[in-house]
């Protein structure tokens, strides 16, 4: 009789190798290892060379960095989103991920999935939401929430007495994620919140000290919110983002040391790294400032917020992500146009901005006289604009001192 089939999302690291020879000893399963590339900096045929070495029955390496550009961090640069400052580099991967999970089971036969995520993450959740959402036939396994090798000492036992093949390497100081868009760190010292993060902690760019003393200037244009083209030349999404980390990372800029909220109800602190992204998210709320009106920037910005909050949690295959999305197309259809940005020693500001569409109009706003505001129209204005406090301090001349508010 065929054996039961499970997909494991692999990295090939200490974890999810030992989950792979774990779910073989306890469930009897055929594992089907898979690897989504999402930019991560892995020797990919190490990976599946060790797959198989550990007793994967199939590997499967996906290379989803153009889909993760397009289809899910550009939605969330369009939407302005964040979170408590993050800018959800993990955040949208990890709904992809899943979903090639769910992809991939769904070709084998597979009846589960399984992940390495903690019980104490937002990864558990993010995949396993999207896992629901997608097939709820689907057993999830989440080795973490229940088996009892709770350390990495243990981890490493398990390994040496069932011949997995592990690297040997010194301990691991951070737990780290990363992606084309960004890095995560997370452990070490960075536990205490008193200790100030250390320079060597850096991956995808210098520290602003470490920055060159020049500043460097780029021009990004945008069309309907997406980025098209770096200094008048147009190239495509991976391009783009591997440009702007690089040019970015020289710079120093978008490393923030945050202590977030979890959505699993604790705080923990991480060090985040999103040069590209941290530029593209300024001018890009830069070129908005230029050509939205007033009250929908206002009501953009009130969704961003639920937006990126919805992202974090893992709730991407949700209807109201989707209503959100369709209100932010809108509001993108004339976000076009040039930004230049200038670098300099981890900060990314917008100098110029330019649009076909802008509405700002230097004949409106000069000084002096035009054919289009009547200057002496804003005393109606201000007298309709104010009239409710007018009628409020005109009542309280009739009442007694100690009743009348203070505001």
């Amino acid at each position: 009789m065929e054996k039961k089939k499970v997909v494991l999302a692999y990295s090939g690291g200490l974890d999810t190798s030992v989950i792979l020879t774990w779910l073989k000893v306890e469930y009897d399963y055929d594992v089907i290892a898979v690897c989504v590339d999402v930019g991560q900096e892995d020797d990919f045929a190490e990976v599946e060379k060790k797959a198989y070495a550990t007793g994967a029955a199939k590997c499967y390496i996906v290379d989803v960095k153009e889909e993760f550009i397009t289809d899910y961090y550009f939605p969330g640069l369009k939407a302005g989103a964040t979170y408590e400052d993050y800018l959800l580099g993990t955040s949208y991967a990890r709904p992809l991920i899943a979903k090639k999970l769910v992809e991939i089971a769904q070709a084998e036969g597979a009846e589960a999935i399984a992940h390495g995520a903690t019980g104490k993450g937002n990864d558990q959740v993010r995949f396993e939401t999207t896992i629901h959402a997608m097939d709820p036939s689907l057993k999830i396994i989440a080795p973490w929430r229940f088996w009892d090798l709770q350390s990495r000492e243990a981890l490493i036992e398990y390994a040496e007495s069932h011949s997995i093949p592990i690297a040997q390497s010194k301990e691991k100081i951070y737990s780290r994620d990363q992606n084309i868009l960004h890095i995560s760190h997370e452990g070490g010292n960075l536990e205490d919140p008193w200790n100030e993060h250390k320079d060597d902690i850096h991956v995808m760019s210098l520290t602003p000290e470490q920055a060159k003393d020049n500043p460097s200037f780029i021009e990004i244009e945008f069309e309907k919110g997406i980025p098209v083209a770096l200094d008048g030349h147009r190239v495509g999404p991976l391009k783009i983002m591997q440009a702007l980390n690089e040019i970015g990372g020289e710079n120093g800029v978008g490393t923030i040391d945050i202590v977030e909220n979890r959505l699993v109800g604790m705080k923990s602190r991480g060090v985040y790294e999103t040069p590209g992204g941290t530029i593209l998210l300024n001018a890009h709320t830069a070129l908005e400032r230029l050509v939205l009106d007033r009250p929908t920037m206002y009501e953009k910005r009130l969704l961003a917020q639920r937006y990126g909050q919805l992202v974090y949690d893992g709730l991407w295959y949700t209807p109201l992500k989707r209503a959100i999305d369709a209100f932010v197309d809108v509001t993108q259809e004339r976000v076009t146009g040039t930004v230049r940005m200038k670098l300099y020693k981890g900060t990314a500001s917008a100098v110029a901005t330019k649009s076909k569409y802008s509405l700002y109009n230097e004949e409106f706003v000069t000084f002096g006289e035009d054919d289009v505001y009547n200057q002496q129209d804003a005393e109606g204005f201000i007298n309709l604009h104010s009239l409710s406090l007018k009628i409020r301090a005109i009542m309280e001349q009739d009442l007694d001192e100690d009743e009348k508010t203070k505001f």
